[in-house]
């Protein structure tokens, strides 16, 4: 069966017996009979955290959430309090190539037809509060401009939660009477610094003073402007009241799941909203969550920025790999992933060495390594690939988490419990607030990327300088580049060297608190494949939906 036929083929609870499970005793807001908003309430427990990362993936993905959901319901099977605190898939990749993001097999969060299309509205609550403050700029430009702001130096953007190439570039205010005519471009809703500030704000109070936070322009005199200049803060938040609150579902194994916001990793930083985080440790004596892409961007900003910003510290790390990425990283064609090469797998096993390095011995953290199995995976590849470990004295455990549900994790499970119980992880971060920009731009580049060092171009030079006159270099980073590599070359696969991060420029999200790095071609706005998944899809006469996994 597909992953969709499986999920509506599974009797799932009435939301009311999962909020009981979670023993969450507060009112809750039922949306329909299988999702329901929780008013931010914390519990007394204080849980395990446990990151789900992966290497660098194929286009397709690497199955990171679905071996985020086994995990947990494979720990709830051994026995242990286990949560899921999850991000909300974006309706890019749901009508793009890559699918939704609710798992896959018998590894799933349900109702994923719900959960992958629109969810509680969250999204179009962050997209609407975002273009608030657009038409709140524009508008304060056309009725007499007392701020003075300079319309060539707007420095917030509308956004829009699909995958649309034609928004890159486009312009405003054309036409008579419409205000003033300039350049402007959009970015994907994923990678908003609204859905930056939904994530990072610890109550709803922060909420607000991040949102008033936001720069929105340069005056004419090279003052910066903010949100609450404009005097949108309050709006902006009404907006956002209901998708502040997050969103409870299950597994198909009936596991809760605290699934909330949804960043993308190469463009932002990739981790679910820390209330959601806190919560799920709250109520739960393990909780499983997942940071975007491979680990040299999810899980680095996972530390770096949202540990550091809500004062968390893991107890374990689970990098996932597959054996087709190992063989894409190992030099073969995405043509030929499903045949078999254990010459190529050995070959590509430097890219996991990699991240074995990055979170051992650079975050240090006890990783865990899993290999995410598919059906065309030969015994031959998979001993392989455990053999090459065993040279670095690291184990690794093959799950099945997607023919098996939580029975395919029993093992990955037990380990996580082992690993939590060590308690014996010296959690660091890979730079220091207090440096300079440059000194955690090469922090990043060279210890988590490997990289020999970074370049800058002559734009990215001028940002920093301006930046540091506004003080704002203690500010944390988030490097926006491919995630189909270490590097910022999507085509230097596996493990490369002797190679340079390139800034083309980089902007500070005064309100979410974080200066983003754009390396590399990385663009914010993605665009749709030749043969999109949304040209599959189908519905019929009784709203049956056929093509979204």
């Amino acid at each position: 069966m597909t992953d969709i036929e499986i999920a509506r083929n599974t009797k799932l609870y009435n939301i009311k017996k999962i909020v009981k499970k979670l023993k969450y005793k507060e009112e809750f807001i039922p949306y329909g009979k299988y999702k329901a908003k929780l008013p931010i309430k914390y519990g007394n427990k204080q849980g395990k955290l446990i990151l789900v990362t992966a290497i660098n993936p194929t286009k397709y993905g690497i199955g990171k959430t679905t071996v985020s959901i086994g995990l947990a319901d494979a720990l709830n099977l051994i026995g242990k309090n286990c949560c899921l605190a999850l991000r909300e898939p974006s309706l890019g990749p749901v009508f793009g190539i890559k699918g939704g993001a609710t798992g896959g097999g018998y590894s799933q969060i349900a109702p994923m037809d719900d959960i992958n299309l629109h969810f509680n509205g969250d999204f179009h609550a962050i997209t609407s509060a975002n273009n608030l403050l657009c038409s709140l700029i524009d508008n304060h430009i056309y009725q007499g401009n007392e701020l003075n702001i300079d319309e060539k130096h707007i420095l917030f953007h509308r956004c829009l939660d699909l995958n649309d190439r034609a928004l890159r570039e486009v312009t405003v205010a054309q036409g008579s009477g419409n205000g003033v005519e300039r350049k402007d471009f959009f970015t994907i809703t994923a990678a908003s610094e609204i859905m930056a500030i939904m994530c990072l704000s610890n109550d709803f109070d922060e909420l607000k003073e991040k949102l008033g936070n936001i720069s929105v322009a340069y005056d004419k005199l090279g003052k910066v402007i903010y949100a609450r200049d404009l005097k949108a803060q309050e709006s902006m938040a009404i907006l956002l009241k209901d998708a502040f609150m997050p969103n409870l579902v299950q597994t198909l194994n009936h596991t809760p799941a605290i699934v909330h916001c949804g960043p993308f990793a190469n463009i932002a930083h990739g981790c679910n909203s820390i209330v959601a985080t806190k919560m799920a440790l709250s109520y739960s004596n393990y909780v499983v969550t997942e940071a975007g892409f491979g680990a040299d961007l999810g899980a680095e900003k996972f530390f770096d920025v949202k540990c550091r910003m809500a004062n968390l510290k893991p107890d374990a790390v689970v990098i996932v790999a597959t054996i087709k990425a190992l063989k894409l990283h190992g030099g073969v064609e995405e043509s030929n992933l499903d045949k078999e090469n254990v010459e190529a797998v050995i070959n590509g096993m430097q890219n996991l060495f990699a991240h074995i390095d990055t979170i051992y011995n650079k975050f240090k953290l006890n990783p865990i390594i899993t290999l995410n199995k598919y059906s065309t995976d030969t015994q031959d590849e998979i001993n392989a690939v455990i053999k090459e470990l065993e040279k670095i004295y690291v184990k690794c455990i093959v799950n099945d988490v997607w023919g098996k549900g939580g029975e395919g994790a029993i093992e990955l499970a037990k380990q996580v419990v082992k690993v939590c119980d060590l308690n014996n992880n010296s959690f660091t971060y890979v730079y220091d607030l207090n440096s300079s920009i440059k000194s955690k731009i090469n922090a990043v580049a060279k210890n988590v990327y490997g990289a020999k060092g970074v370049k800058y171009t002559d734009a990215a030079e001028e940002t920093i300088k301006k930046l540091n006159k506004l003080h704002l270099n203690k500010l944390p980073i988030v490097i926006a580049k491919t995630q189909y590599s270490l590097s910022d070359d999507p085509k230097l696969i596996n493990r490369p060297k002797d190679f340079y991060i390139t800034v083309r420029d980089l902007e500070a999200k005064t309100g979410a608190g974080f200066i983003v790095v754009l390396a590399g071609k990385m663009l914010l706005m993605p665009g749709l494949s030749k043969v999109p998944n949304a040209v599959n899809m189908k519905i019929d006469k009784n709203y049956i939906i056929d093509g979204l996994f």
